[in-house]
C-alpha cells in the first residue's frame, strides 16, 4: 500500500474516480491508473495488470522505482 514518505509520488484525487473504480496504482513508467478490480503485479515487473474492461488511466507522474508500494484502495471502501 502506498507509504507517506519524502519522495511519496502523488496519488490522484480520488473524486476524479469514476464511481466503483476503488483501486489506484503507478507503474513503474510513472503512469497511473483506476481500477474496477484489485490489480495485480505483472509478472515481468513495472506494471499493474487487471482485466482491461476493469483499468483506466488516471494521471502521469515521473517514473517510479517503488512502484510495487502504490496500490492504494478508495478510502471507506471494502476489498
Amino acid at each position: 500500500m502506498l507509504m507517506n514518505t519524502p519522495h511519496s509520488p502523488v496519488l490522484p484525487d480520488w473524486s476524479a474516480a469514476p464511481d466503483g473504480w476503488n483501486w489506484a496504482a503507478q507503474d513503474a513508467d510513472g503512469r497511473w491508473f483506476w481500477y474496477r478490480t484489485q490489480p495485480l503485479p505483472g509478472i515481468g515487473g513495472g506494471v499493474w495488470r487487471a482485466n482491461s474492461r476493469n483499468q483506466q488511466p488516471a494521471a502521469e507522474g515521473p517514473p517510479n522505482p517503488d512502484w510495487l508500494d502504490t496500490l492504494s484502495q478508495r478510502p471507506g471502501t471494502q476489498p
